[in-house]
């Protein structure tokens, strides 16, 4: 069996077991390698002087992630005051967030505007709520280009059937709120949705997106948006997205796009799950095995609470199985279904899936974890959240956020 963590030496100088006698289980583990390698290929995509990479923190926000990011020269996107906060405190200076909203309050507005941090406003009402606020201010607009992609109907961000974005029919009466208020709207941007592998319809998105944002005639940049997918079945040969030729593509349509006397307008994009997904895995051990009717059950303590994609997306996620320390032949395998710990019939991490023939106290190993991992991540059944641990470029384990504890939960109380 191929084991993408022993091919790419993910775990450096430890390995699962001695990981977990650490830092206990479940255990977010990440790979300081993979993540600037991910980071050095997006900031690659554009051969371009004005292009910038902005990190979409929903992704996964953990603080030693972000220092990392900003290291590497990136932006970055948040969704709400808190990640503002976050990227703050990670040391992201205000001219390098933008605030991607999406129906936020007046408070909300005020705590960015307060902070010198742009926003993207995503429809009439919320720009005409801006103006009110902040007469003369600075903002961008977020377009819906009419075309959507995405793994799960619940990550299509554009398109017909989304709750995002201002549509090319209201772009003239967003153009006239802002005047109203003599806002000058300097960037508009797009996202059509996530983990698309396919580039057709995100640079037929760009290219309808540019020719919507010739309507506005005060831009410094456009944003094409992220939802760069990655191959979450790559045990079974699945490869990676074709960047290069994406690459090419983009090159190509930005070019066109320049001969308009554009030089000036700087391009964006905002990746997230590509940076962080195969950065990260989930390590759990096995505390239960049985048969109920004609089903084998894995019981793990990898619940939903821990990983919710499976349950709210039904993904696939890629699983190792390691016992002392090393992975396990499939010479034997079956089919199992492994499930969590919480209280609920669809806490199912993997559903009818082929793996090597599992004991008690094994450890599994769930690939491709690093990305709406942790940041979903909740108290459910008041389940404690895990911790995180980063693999440094050496090879060394180094905590970088404490596991929970029962204290914890009552904090709030208090």
């Amino acid at each position: 069996m191929f084991y993408f963590t022993e091919s790419v030496r993910f775990f450096g100088n430890t390995n699962p077991e001695k990981l977990i006698q650490r830092y206990g289980s479940p255990l977010y583990v990440y790979s300081e390698t993979i993540l600037r390698d991910r980071i050095h290929e997006m900031q690659n995509l554009l051969q371009d002087d004005t292009f910038v990479v902005n990190y979409s923190i929903k992704t996964n926000s953990n603080l030693e992630i972000l220092k990392i990011a900003l290291e590497e020269g990136l932006s970055a996107d948040a969704m709400s005051p808190g990640e503002i906060h976050v990227l703050l405190e990670a040391g992201f200076p205000a001219d390098r967030i933008f605030f991607v909203a999406n129906n936020i309050s007046e408070e909300e507005m005020q705590y960015a505007i307060d902070r010198n941090i742009l926003i993207s406003l995503d429809c009439v009402a919320q720009i005409e709520q801006f103006g009110k606020i902040n007469p003369g201010g600075r903002c961008a607009v977020r377009l819906n280009p009419g075309i959507g992609a995405g793994h799960h109907k619940k990550v299509v961000t554009a398109g017909k059937n989304t709750k995002f974005s201002v549509s090319e029919e209201d772009v003239d009466a967003a153009i006239q709120t802002a005047g109203k208020y003599n806002l000058q709207i300097i960037g508009v941007n797009q996202h059509i949705g996530s983990l698309f592998m396919d580039s057709e319809p995100y640079t037929e998105a760009v290219k309808n997106f540019l020719s919507i944002a010739e309507r506005f005639d005060s831009l410094e940049f456009v944003d094409f948006g992220g939802g760069f997918g990655i191959p979450y079945k790559k045990l079974s040969g699945e490869k990676s997205m074709n960047l290069s030729d994406l690459s090419v593509q983009l090159s190509s349509i930005v070019n066109e796009w320049r001969k308009g006397k554009r030089e000036n307008i700087s391009i964006k994009t905002e990746p997230g799950r590509y940076i962080a997904a195969e950065c990260g895995v989930l390590l759990g051990q096995v505390h239960a095995i049985k048969n109920n009717a004609e089903e084998k059950y894995i019981g793990t303590d990898i619940g939903m609470n821990v990983l919710v994609r499976p349950s709210m997306y039904n993904s696939w996620h890629d699983i190792e199985v390691y016992r002392k320390g090393h992975p396990i032949s499939d010479f034997e395998c079956e089919a199992v279904t492994v499930v969590g710990n919480i209280c609920e019939t669809g806490d199912i991490l993997a559903a009818q899936r082929m793996l090597p023939m599992i004991h008690q106290g094994d450890i599994i190993c769930v690939l491709d974890a690093g990305a709406y991992g942790y940041s979903m991540a909740s108290n459910y059944n008041n389940r404690l959240r895990p911790a995180e641990v980063m693999i440094d470029a050496s090879g060394e384990p180094h905590l970088i956020r404490r596991r929970e504890t029962l204290d914890d939960l009552m904090l709030l109380f208090q």
